[in-house]
């Protein structure tokens, strides 16, 4: 009986060829029979972790994650994730629900004693570097390849069968899809390609000016943590990656596809800023203004020089003056249409806006404001 395309994926996987398992995944002709398919994202995700692209991983995980959150294998995947951004805490955390589901996991307890003696940012970024993260890679099993090449002996049934036994841990994995119905944008096409990844810096710089000068690692790190705080609904945690790398000695063919990224952006409310913990101080925001432009900030004080100028509105905004201690910086702030109700200028204030540079100031396009009610 011939193999369907996931069997034939897991296969690839089993055998290392994560970009060709890729393939086979996200090329399926009858993608609807797979939107609920847990397997599909998990071994999708595995492929991309192995094969480098953190960000694709983090997006297959998640969706893997809304069909089933218990399992030991995906909570250590996504644990590894984690690492790679260097919040172990966050880590920690996926660590300990595996350990409680799969109380033998030995990755689990492995990655743990990790981040107990070696989880400081240096020695987290020397794992990444240089590949000993991948320890702590859910496992694929033995490679099918190695294990031909062993069976010439007569143990050559043993091994068949010890084979078979490490497959079946994937042996679920029966059909396919393309990655479908989500509230987030499918963002599968910019993933960067293995050329991309191998051309991630300029090779000329003159000629320019770069405020960051990155590695090959540190490009790729902040191209797949843009993708992965775009899945995590953090457009601002991803513009500021994305700011990062469009100022750095990214390539050309990079900048574009981050770019790209931010064109799937939904605007921050005052609520989800506050919920995703993503709102940005002012204080740093003017010592780096370039890595926060476009970014959404909720920022309070009270206004000053305040006109209407036909349907639009400007004003400057004191920051941190609410309480009339002190001054944190003047803003200028314009809304393309004016605030209803208008806004009171005796009155604290909270405006919602989008951060940009005008005449070399840190300025806000202007998306809402909120004052408290009024007190007798």
């Amino acid at each position: 009986m011939a193999r369907s395309d996931l069997e034939k994926a897991h296969l690839l996987l089993q055998k290392r060829k994560f970009a060709q398992a890729i393939s086979i995944l996200e090329s399926g002709k009858n993608p609807e029979i797979y939107r609920e398919s847990f397997d599909y994202f998990l071994t999708a995700g595995l492929a991309c972790l192995y094969l480098g692209d953190t960000g694709g991983a983090g997006m297959y995980f998640q969706r893997a994650r809304r069909i089933r959150i218990t399992d030991p294998t995906l909570l250590c995947a996504q644990a590894v994730l984690f690492l790679h951004k260097g919040e172990t805490e966050r880590a920690i955390e996926y660590y300990v629900d595996a350990l409680d589901y799969d109380p033998n996991n030995k990755i689990a307890m492995s990655a743990m004693e990790f981040i107990r003696t070696h989880g400081s940012y240096d020695e987290l970024y020397r794992a990444i570097d240089s590949g000993d993260i991948k320890k702590y890679y859910p496992p694929l099993g033995i490679n099918p390849d190695t294990v031909k090449r062993i069976v010439l002996s007569a143990f050559a049934g043993v091994i068949l069968a010890l084979m078979i036994f490490n497959f079946g841990k994937f042996s679920r994995l029966t059909h396919k899809i393309q990655i479908s119905a989500s509230s987030r944008a499918d963002l599968s096409e910019l993933f960067l390609s293995v050329d991309e990844i191998g051309n991630a810096r300029k090779k000329d710089l003159s000629g320019g000016t770069y405020k960051y000068i990155l590695s090959d690692a540190q490009i790729k790190k902040s191209y797949d943590m843009a993708m992965t705080y775009f899945q995590d609904y953090r457009e601002n945690a991803s513009q500021v990656e994305i700011n990062r790398l469009l100022n750095s000695n990214a390539s050309d063919a990079i900048k574009a596809k981050a770019q790209m990224i931010s064109s799937y952006f939904k605007e921050p409310t005052f609520d989800s800023l506050a919920d995703y913990g993503d709102n940005i101080d002012y204080s740093d925001v003017a010592k780096e203004p370039d890595l926060y432009l476009g970014c959404m900030v909720a920022w309070s004080g009270r206004i000053s020089n305040s006109v209407n100028e036909g349907k639009s509105y400007r004003c400057d905004l004191l920051v941190g003056y609410e309480n009339m201690d002190r001054v944190e910086g003047f803003v200028p702030v314009l809304f393309e249409e004016a605030p209803y109700p208008p806004v009171d200028g005796e009155r604290p204030i909270k405006v919602l806006g989008k951060i940009k540079v005008e005449n070399g100031k840190i300025a806000l396009e202007g998306r809402a404001v909120y004052q408290p009610v009024k007190r007798d």
